[in-house]
């Protein structure tokens, strides 16, 4: 059994390490643990028996997990303190819980790989992230490339990058693919400004996919893309786990932990302030100039260099 993280991306950078739990007990039966979103990101993988899903609150909580079935092990890429009650209410032989560390010298992914191969006694070094997925095809398909921008994040405002931005790069890539703005219900505000500048600009060739997608309506359409242009983000992972050529735009958090994995095909975009990173979800020296400083000619000149 398997708590998952809650964030998207890190759910997703769980993958590697799974993968590898998988290719040495080749017949275990594999339980996980997880609200709606992390769940989503395993659903077609064919190893995993059964998905629970854990909502918030308290109560809800205690019924989800009070009646789990017995396991040989159980593992928690959390350190939380609702993830603590989780190991006590379950059922198992062993129990191994994930302790975040001030090393910001790993990636993500080499962390969570480094605490399952430890606790399980294994040495494979992890593979690219999977996310099992059958692509559907549009049934007309565009005979230009497609760009996906992202401009949300919902860590928080700090790793978000300007409107102005967005709707620049917009503008000038309209003129070779089609656009394809991204965003959860939570961004539908943002992506809206977004595609109504655009649209005032002149660009015929976007479309506006903010709270219209699903995710895995959204793994589908980020995984038919030509070119992805995005923050810090879950989104960022599910490109990489693609292999999607991505412009990813980093502020406050360190690109060293979170860039994506394994995508030869990925450019950071960043400033190099003493300020970063401050790993904050709001500016705290109220400035944002470590995305503000950023301006469309710079990611623009950082396509050039990737495509």
């Amino acid at each position: 059994m398997i708590e998952l993280p809650t964030w998207l991306g890190d759910a997703i950078m769980t993958t590697p390490s799974i993968e590898n739990l998988i290719q040495e007990y080749e017949d275990a039966e594999i339980i996980l643990l997880g609200n709606s979103m992390a769940l989503e990101v395993f659903k077609e993988n064919p190893r995993v028996k059964k998905l629970i899903n854990i909502k918030k609150g308290v109560f809800n909580f205690f019924y989800s997990t009070k009646n789990l079935e017995r396991v040989d092990y159980f593992l928690s890429f959390r350190s939380s303190f609702g993830s603590h009650i989780c190991k006590y209410l379950v059922k198992a032989e062993m129990k191994f819980s994930f302790q975040k560390k001030l090393n910001n010298t790993f990636h993500q992914v080499e962390k969570y790989n480094l605490f399952v191969s430890s606790v399980l006694n294994f040495k494979s070094k992890p593979g690219p992230l999977k996310i099992y997925h059958q692509t559907t095809q549009e049934i007309s398909k565009s005979l230009n490339p497609q760009v996906g921008i992202n401009p949300g994040a919902k860590y928080g405002s700090a790793k978000k990058w300007t409107i102005e931005g967005f709707v620049d790069v917009s503008k000038s890539l309209s003129k070779n693919y089609d656009v394809k703005i991204f965003g959860g219900k939570a961004e539908i505000d943002i992506t809206n400004k977004i595609y109504e500048k655009i649209l005032n600009k002149g660009v015929v060739n976007a479309t506006n996919y903010g709270g219209k997608t699903n995710l895995r309506e959204l793994i589908n359409e980020i995984s038919k893309l030509d070119l992805f242009i995005t923050g810090d983000s879950g989104p960022m992972h599910i490109a990489a786990a693609f292999n999607i050529p991505t412009i990813a735009i980093f502020g406050p958090t360190n690109s060293i932990e979170t860039c994506q994995w394994q995508n030869k095909k990925s450019y950071i975009v960043k400033e190099n302030l003493e300020c970063q990173p401050c790993m904050k979800r709001e500016c705290p020296l109220s400035h944002h100039k470590c995305m503000k400083n950023i301006k469309a000619g710079k990611v623009l000149k950082a396509i050039e260099s990737l495509c």
